[in-house]
């Protein structure tokens, strides 16, 4: 700007004042331009760090609940095995609860030890298969 031919020589000292003073205003406003960088990526790892830790809680707390429901599923696995088992001898003795004329088993002198045998068994077979597959 100096060296500008519009400017008066009396005004040159001036504008070289002038110049020189944007010139530290530059550099100020460079360091300050770094320093709000440096602040930024600062900020930025604190965020990267905190969904990394946010990230590995929401891990934690999705294995602890698959660890819950696998548990609660072994759980009610052993109470249907347990149902099943109860069942059996629950149908036989609502078949032979109902009294029909023309069952041949409610006339034999055996038909009421056959029928808990026969509960016995169904039950035992059940238990038997149910233990075999782990869930008793």
């Amino acid at each position: 700007m100096t060296t500008y031919p519009g400017i008066p020589s009396d005004g040159r000292p001036l504008v070289a004042d002038i110049a020189d003073r944007f010139e530290r205003v530059l550099r100020v406003a460079d360091g300050e331009r770094e320093y709000l960088q440096g602040v930024i990526e600062f900020f930025q790892t604190v965020l990267v760090i905190n969904a990394a830790l946010v990230g590995q809680a929401q891990n934690e707390e999705v294995k602890r609940l698959t660890e819950a429901s696998f548990t609660q599923n072994e759980e009610v696995k052993k109470i249907s095995a347990w149902a099943a088992v109860f069942f059996a001898p629950t149908f036989v003795a609502g078949v032979y609860g109902m009294n029909f004329t023309h069952m041949p088993e409610t006339q034999w002198i055996a038909g009421y030890p056959f029928a808990l045998a026969l509960m016995a068994l169904a039950s035992f077979v059940v238990f038997l298969v149910f233990r075999r597959r782990g869930w008793l």
